[in-house]
């Protein structure tokens, strides 16, 4: 009643039989729902925007995929980063040629522990996989049409295992090496301080044979200082937040963009072919922490049944 929405249900299965509905938005739901809820809305016959993982297992992300390619529906995943303005500038100059040919690049994003306690709690899953997964999406779609062929990745233990008692990782850095001569590095964790002023912090640096773009999303833009509450960093948080009238941030461009794609028939801007991608690369990344060892591309039947065991 308060959103004015014209159908209101306690299951999404009942959604799925109403004609009028051509496209689902499956998102804030826990990562083990991904897969069932979007199988079940893609054989319905309906559109998804499915939050990011794609799923838990190569084999249910391949079925989902294939799914909506025989059924010639639009199909999404939630990597909301790419409608954040600074992300989308890095990827210009680097498409339009201005720092020339990519040599390498390098991102680290950390979180505050707070929220890593939340995110590490629903489900064993790394910060490959919860955090970095972003940003091997952004990197990976600045070098297209390059791919991935090996991964190393070192995990590091401290606070997280400490205050848990569970086996999470503070931090993950992973360095990926591209078929073009390419390679990157991601750093990810939720180690940041509760007092640390804002959501998360980012430094992105891309370099190239003819220059440089570097981007320091640490969302310092806007600073209050109250009595009250001391300093905080408004807006900071990766998806955006309400300001009055408006919703200030890239989920609210991506939210717009999944529906147009449907209603003007335009093509996602994230594919599952994509993001599919971006999932093996972080399933590489937990096997390598795990065995010391890089790992080579694709992955092996065995590790993707090992990945997830």
């Amino acid at each position: 009643k308060a959103t004015g929405a014209r159908t209101a249900v306690t299951d999404y299965r009942q959604l799925l039989a109403i004609a009028e509905i051509e496209a689902i938005y499956i998102s804030a739901t826990p990562e083990t729902t991904h897969y069932p809820m979007a199988l079940d809305c893609l054989a319905a016959g309906k559109h998804v925007f499915l939050e990011k993982p794609v799923a838990l297992e190569l084999s249910d992300a391949d079925e989902l995929i294939a799914l909506a390619r025989e059924r010639k529906l639009k199909f999404t995943i939630g990597y909301s980063q790419r409608f954040n303005p600074k992300f989308a500038y890095v990827r210009k100059s680097i498409r339009d040629g201005s720092i020339g040919r990519p040599v390498s690049a390098l991102v680290s994003r950390h979180i505050t522990r707070n929220l890593g306690k939340k995110i590490s709690g629903r489900i064993k899953l790394s910060p490959a996989a919860m955090e970095a997964t972003h940003d091997l999406d952004f990197v990976l779609w600045c070098l297209e049409p390059a791919k991935p062929i090996r991964v190393y990745s070192q995990i590091n233990f401290g606070t997280m295992r400490e205050t848990t008692g569970a086996p999470v990782p503070d931090t993950q850095w992973i360095t990926v090496t591209m078929d073009s001569g390419v390679s990157f590095v991601i750093g990810a964790g939720w180690t940041l301080p509760p007092g640390y002023p804002n959501f998360s912090t980012t430094w992105i640096e891309f370099i190239g044979t003819e220059g440089a773009v570097m981007v320091d999303d640490s969302h310092r833009d806007v600073v209050l200082n109250t009595m009250a509450k001391g300093m905080v960093l408004p807006m900071s948080t990766m998806p955006g937040e309400a300001v009055d009238h408006t919703y200030a941030g890239p989920m609210a461009a991506e939210t717009i963009h999944f529906l147009e794609a449907v209603a003007l028939d335009k093509p996602v801007l994230v594919t599952p072919e994509h993001a599919r991608m971006v999932m093996e690369v972080y399933i590489a990344a937990d096997l390598s922490a795990e065995t010391n060892q890089p790992v080579s591309l694709p992955l092996a039947d065995s590790e993707k049944v090992r990945a997830v065991a």
